[in-house]
C-alpha cells in the first residue's frame, strides 16, 4: 500500500548535494511530491525535506540509500501525528467588484491575507498543512486561478529531536 511519507535529511552545506539526492531518486523510479531545502542553525548543514509517495519497502530502500551518500549526516522521518508540516501557497485569482467579497469571506475562512489587490486580480497567500491548501485550492475552482505557486513541505518534529545517523 503506498503512503505519503516524508523524510528531512541533514546534509553537508555544498554544491551538488541536491543533485546527487534527487538522482537517487530518479535512478530508482521514485517520483519526489515535494522538496525543500533550507540552511539550518549550523552553517555547514543544510536541510532537505522530501515528500514521497510509496510502500513501506520502497520509502526503507530510499533512506537506506540516502545514508551511502558522504554528505549525510543524519535523518528525520518525520511523523505527521508528532510534526509541524507546512506549505506556502501564492494564488492570484481574477476578481472584479462583483467576486471581490465572495473572495474575501472564502480567504477569511481559510485564514489567507489578502498581498495584492489589482485591477482584475487579487494574490493570496496561505500557510499551512498541504491537506489545507488543497481544501483552499479546490474550493477557488469556480474561479478563475491566474497563476499559482506553492511550496514544498518543510516539517520539524515536536519535542526531542530523534536524529538517526
Amino acid at each position: 500500500m503506498l503512503k505519503r511519507k516524508y523524510l528531512s535529511f541533514l546534509v553537508d552545506n555544498h554544491e551538488g548535494v541536491l543533485t546527487r539526492i534527487s538522482s537517487l531518486f530518479r535512478q530508482r523510479g521514485f517520483n519526489i511530491d515535494s522538496l525543500t531545502v533550507s540552511a539550518t542553525n549550523d552553517g555547514s548543514l543544510s536541510r532537505v525535506t522530501i515528500g514521497m509517495s510509496g510502500d513501506d519497502e520502497e520509502i526503507k530502500q530510499i533512506i537506506n540509500q540516502t545514508k551511502k551518500l558522504y554528505e549525510y549526516e543524519g535523518m528525520f522521518e518525520i511523523d505527521p501525528n508528532d510534526s509541524l508540516i507546512r506549505e506556502l501557497l501564492l494564488v492570484k485569482v481574477a476578481a472584479n467588484e462583483h467576486i471581490r467579497s465572495s473572495l474575501l469571506e472564502l480567504a477569511t475562512i481559510y485564514k489567507a491575507k489578502i498581498i495584492d489587490v489589482s485591477d482584475g486580480s487579487m494574490v493570496f497567500e496561505l500557510t499551512g498543512k498541504p491537506i489545507k491548501l488543497d481544501s483552499y485550492i479546490e474550493n477557488l475552482k469556480p474561479y478563475k486561478i491566474l497563476e499559482m505557486c506553492r511550496t514544498g513541505a518543510t516539517a520539524m518534529q515536536r519535542g526531542k529531536v530523534k536524529l538517526s545517523k
